[in-house]
């Protein structure tokens, strides 16, 4: 029976013997295959990588002319366990302009804090030049321990273009977690073309590995460099912008809040984006966290891209689309004519006083309200036997989505947009429980009410005006694939855009635009003056020229101007000029209009 018992006993002794060395094996299994912490932790002590940054790539205009470029700069790394007992602190610190007080402190933050690992470099000091730098160049080898990292920041031969261009700043956590190309330090796009184009822009990161001794001091290249890698720089871009057009709609929009939207109907190329009130690039550039936070707090919020994320009323400018909308519903006809009684007009009243009852072509030139409403009114009451109202209105709201509104250009390399807002069955069901008619939704037929579009949807729209019926996704990289992002529109009746196009031409001639004329560009346009419930209206413009294959489309809203026809429409009509001739005659008009201050007036 003993014999029994110690028999069995030696097999439990040799299978727990076994267990323990199978789960050793697996241990060792993971820590050296599958971890990569334990190998990184033991070949950090016997290699150092050095991170070679490569150069960003540049950002030109559509001309060829330099908006972002780069400069050197360099950072002091420390890696705290190859600084011995011996370290001259005192001297280093001279040299290098840091005080002994700021050196211990970070050496010991970086001994407590546990999650570090103390054979890598951590920054000590970051972004200097190389006046500041040479000093510690020439002494580098009295310091074990300290290593000098070059980098690149962005510079700007021109002080133009932020919310295009954007900035770059250090990778939070929470970006390093989402790409493994990142580790603490780098830099990445934060807005504009800097972080759409990110990928393109940034390169690929090179390694120089060097060797280290047993008490983990660099002793020169390792395996005589195979192993390295150099770095691969950024690729060049060039972009839609037009800088001599930017330049001047910045100088316009100079101590105003508003912003300017430009594009060239044929392909969706962004021209000009200007949101004022802007920053100077430059002021984003290195250690700018100051900067942002100044910038984050100024009441004018100018990190807000106006031209891009604002939602406005469009006012009058929408008429056009309810003009082409009620042509291709058959409500209207060219012919078409609606009374208006000017000022005495209800429930919506003229700012003019017709001569005549007008037709289409009147209306848009010279803006009557009633015309649209009762164009509006009648689309929505005069229903077949086995339409409701609702169905009615979705026709409406799908032709208003369908030219681009409500919602973002979602293959647009312009991040930074809103969605603005069309109002659907839902909401009103929602608003006025279902209890709601033509006249609740009046409003909408003048662009007021629950209607919000961005100055860039407004550019688009313009753009499909111009266009006769189709849109290109608008987008800043110049490159033909996006020809292929080609939208067509409901409204394809060629007719019915002529019709358009010659009514905003009379805006121009003989509307609300004339004043702002100029026989060197044939300009069609659509003013707007857009009620604004916290302050004075809105001023708004759309328009497009020339109106045979047009070149340019344009959008421009000017917070609390007043008048679509004071400020919008002349600050539009000579930046087409600008474009289109490639200068501006009437000079007296930019400075009068560059010179006034209406956030401080």
């Amino acid at each position: 029976m003993n014999n029994d018992k110690n028999y069995r006993r030696k097999y439990v002794t040799y299978g727990f013997t076994v267990l323990i060395f199978v789960v050793f094996i697996i241990r060792l299994f993971y820590l050296q295959v599958i971890d990569k912490t334990y190998r990184e932790n033991a070949e950090s002590n016997a290699i150092y990588r050095q991170t070679i940054y490569p150069t960003r790539g540049l950002i030109y205009d559509r001309n060829g002319e330099l908006l972002v470029t780069n400069q050197s700069v360099y950072d002091i790394s420390v890696i705290v366990n190859e600084i011995d007992k011996n370290f001259d602190t005192l001297s280093f610190c001279n040299i290098s302009n840091i005080t002994i007080e700021d050196f211990r402190l970070f050496a010991q933050s970086v001994r407590k804090d546990r999650k570090r690992n103390n054979n890598i470099p951590h920054v000590l000091v970051a972004q200097l030049s190389s006046k500041d730098i040479a000093p510690l160049q020439e002494s580098l080898y009295r310091f074990p321990g300290i290593y000098i990292v070059k980098r690149t920041l962005r510079d700007y031969p021109y002080d133009c273009a932020c919310h295009i261009l954007g900035y770059i700043g250090e990778v939070s956590q929470n970006e390093i977690e989402k790409s493994d190309y990142y580790s603490l330090g780098d830099y990445i796009g934060k807005s504009g073309i800097e972080k759409s184009h990110e990928s393109l822009l940034r390169g690929e990161k090179g390694v120089e590995c060097l060797a280290r001794d047993s008490r983990g001091r660099i002793k020169g290249s390792y395996r005589n460099g195979e192993n390295d890698k150099n770095a691969t720089s950024g690729k060049d871009i060039m972009i839609s912008l037009d800088l001599q057009l930017q330049l001047l709609a910045e100088k316009l929009l100079a101590n105003k809040v508003g912003s300017v939207v430009a594009i060239e109907p044929s392909t969706g190329e962004v021209l000009a984006l200007v949101s004022s009130p802007n920053w100077s690039p430059k002021q984003l550039v290195g250690n700018s966290r100051a900067s942002y936070n100044q910038l984050q707090n100024d009441a004018n919020r100018p990190l807000l891209n106006r031209a891009t994320q604002a939602q406005y009323s469009p006012g009058s400018t929408i008429k056009p689309m309810m003009a082409l909308f009620g042509l291709n519903e058959g409500v209207i006809t060219p012919k078409t004519k609606y009374p208006c009684n000017g000022r005495a007009s209800t429930p919506i009243r003229c700012t003019h006083f017709h001569h005549a009852m007008p037709d289409v072509g009147d209306a848009l030139e010279q803006s009557c309200n009633p015309f649209f409403w009762q164009l509006f009114r009648d689309f929505l009451s005069k229903r077949k036997r086995d339409e409701s109202i609702r169905d009615k209105f979705t026709k409406w709201y799908n032709y208003a989505r369908d030219f681009g509104f409500g919602q973002i250009f979602a293959k647009a390399d312009i991040l930074e947009q809103a969605k603005g807002s069309v109002p659907s069955v839902e909401t009103y069901d929602k608003i006025y429980h279902k209890n709601w008619n033509a006249y609740t939704v009046k409003s909408l037929s003048i662009g007021q009410g629950e209607l919000l579009v961005t100055p860039l949807q407004l550019a688009n729209f313009s753009a499909t005006i111009a266009n006769e019926g189709f849109y290109i996704t608008p987008h800043l990289l110049k490159e033909n694939t996006m020809k292929w992002e080609k939208h067509q529109c409901l409204i394809s009746d060629t007719s019915y855009y002529h019709l358009v196009k010659n009514g905003m031409k009379r805006v121009m001639l003989y509307g609300t635009g004339k004043w702002y004329h100029t026989p060197l560009v044939d300009v069609c346009g659509k003013t707007g003056t857009v009620e604004n419930i916290h302050g004075k209206d809105h001023a708004v413009f759309i328009g497009f020229a020339p109106q045979n294959n047009p070149q340019i489309a344009i959008a421009v809203v000017i917070e609390n101007a007043g008048f679509g026809a004071t400020w919008a429409c002349p600050i539009a009509s000579l930046l087409m000029e600008q474009y289109l001739t490639k200068d501006v005659s009437r000079t007296w008009i930019v400075e009068r209009i560059a010179n006034t201050d209406l956030i401080n007036n």
